[in-house]
This record gives structure tokens, C-alpha cells and sequence, in this order.
């Protein structure tokens, strides 16, 4: 077996839904990421075997978002590239399928990571057979393909309660848990300490161009009493709320 090594890693800023990365599509964001990552590595794109790229929203993104990104990140077209959909663990997978792929010298250079736009996830609406009568229902692909429970109907946010549930998870143990999470990432933020792991990001806009380089999610000033003020978002007695439960974001 061959030895592996990850020779560079970068990342956008997560940005918030309907934030500042929400005009860009996920496989934007990813041809950023990858033209940095072998920047840092000192790699020719020519170098490339493949690109692996986890992704779960690709309705409406186009042919092939992981190609997409490779190829106009300059990985030459004769290079293959595809995505990997494993809901949550999407990334990882692709990170763990580019380590096989060189560990078992079926190829040298590799890269993975993920690309995501939550934001820009459509509403759909078959109408390939026609509507005959009536309304028809537009669906929300966000939910239908990435956040919706597709053998027990529900949205994941009540499988969180499950966990909750099941492990007896306290409402205060999960927003402990979340504040202590968002006040290290806003220390983090202010001592500039992922300054190193982001490539910012350029939208050109009517006014100019704006630079998004700082991660939008985290909610400075966090409280454990402002946290405990929030309903429960998914079951009437539950305890997981829009401020313990995991974010919607975009970013890669």
C-alpha cells in the first residue's frame, strides 16, 4: 500500500442562508477552493487524477457539479471528476474514496472535499405530464432531497430529538453545547485564527465588488439566556431549537 498524505487544505467562509455566498452556485464555490488547495500544494493541475466532491442539493446546478468546478478551477477536461451524495457524511466520503483511490496506487494526486449551496437549492414542480386541473404543489428541494427523512417522513430535525431523546440530552445540556460552540468560534473570529484555512470570495455586484473572507454563521453574543428565550422547532415539547440545532449554510 502506498503511504497517503493530505498536502493542503482550504475552505470558503461558511456563509448564512440567504447570506453573502448565497448569489454563488456550490460548484463556484468548490472551483475556489480547489484552484487555492493546489495553489498551497504546489501542484499542477495536470497533476490531477481525479476529483471526488461530496454535494447532496444538485437539483437544478447543472451537469456534473464536481466537473464543473474541476474544470474551471484549470484541472484539464481530460481529468475525471464526480460527486458522492451521503447526506451529512457527503465530504468525509469523498475524503476517505480519494485516500482508498492512493492508498491503493490507483492514483497519485487526488482531490476531495465538499460544495454546498443551500441557498440556491430550487422549488420544483413536475409538470412534464401536464396539470390538468387544479393547483400544483411546488417542492422545496432543500428539504425533499437534503433534509427531509426519506424512509420515516419526517424532517431531521425530529431525528435530532430522537437522539436527544434517546440519549437524554437535556434542552440545557444542548444549548450549553451550543454556546459554548459559538462563543469559541467568535474568539476564534476575532483572534483571526481562521484566517489561514479561507479563501475569501469575490461577488461582483452593481456597487462594486464585495469580498466575503470571515464566516457568516456564528451569532456573536450567544447567551446561554438568550438561547433559552427560543421555542422548540420541531416538536411542541421538544428541545431542539433553531439556535441548538445544526445551521443552513452555504460555502465549500
Amino acid at each position: 500500500m502506498t503511504a497517503v498524505v493530505i498536502a493542503s487544505a482550504a475552505r470558503t467562509p461558511i456563509g448564512a442562508f440567504n447570506g453573502g455566498l448565497s448569489s454563488v452556485p456550490a460548484h463556484a464555490l468548490g472551483e475556489a477552493v480547489i484552484r487555492e488547495a493546489l495553489k498551497r500544494a504546489k501542484t499542477d493541475p495536470a497533476e490531477v487524477t481525479e476529483v471526488i466532491l461530496g454535494q447532496v442539493l444538485t437539483a437544478g446546478q447543472g451537469q456534473n457539479p464536481a466537473r464543473q468546478a474541476a474544470v474551471n478551477a484549470g484541472i484539464p477536461v481530460e481529468k475525471s471528476a464526480f460527486g458522492v451524495n451521503q447526506v451529512c457524511g457527503s465530504g468525509l466520503r469523498a475524503v476517505a474514496l480519494g485516500y482508498q483511490a492512493v492508498r491503493e496506487g490507483d492514483a497519485e494526486v487526488m482531490v476531495v472535499g465538499g460544495q454546498e449551496s443551500m441557498s440556491l437549492s430550487p422549488h420544483v414542480m413536475h409538470l412534464r405530464n401536464g396539470t390538468k386541473m387544479g393547483s400544483a404543489e411546488l417542492l422545496d428541494t432543500m428539504l425533499k432531497d437534503g433534509l427531509w427523512d426519506a424512509f420515516q417522513g419526517y424532517h431531521m430535525g425530529v431525528t435530532a430529538e430522537n437522539v436527544a431523546r434517546n440519549w437524554n440530552l437535556t434542552r440545557e445540556e444542548q444549548d450549553a453545547f451550543a454556546v459554548a460552540s459559538q462563543q469559541k468560534a467568535e474568539a476564534a473570529i476575532k483572534a483571526g485564527r481562521f484566517k489561514h484555512e479561507i479563501v475569501p470570495v469575490t461577488i461582483k455586484t452593481r456597487k462594486g465588488d464585495v469580498v466575503i473572507d470571515t464566516d457568516e454563521h456564528p451569532k456573536f453574543g450567544t447567551t446561554i439566556e438568550s438561547l433559552a428565550k427560543l421555542r422548540p422547532a420541531f416538536a411542541k415539547d421538544g428541545t431542539v431549537t433553531a439556535g441548538n440545532a445544526s445551521g443552513i449554510n452555504d460555502g465549500a
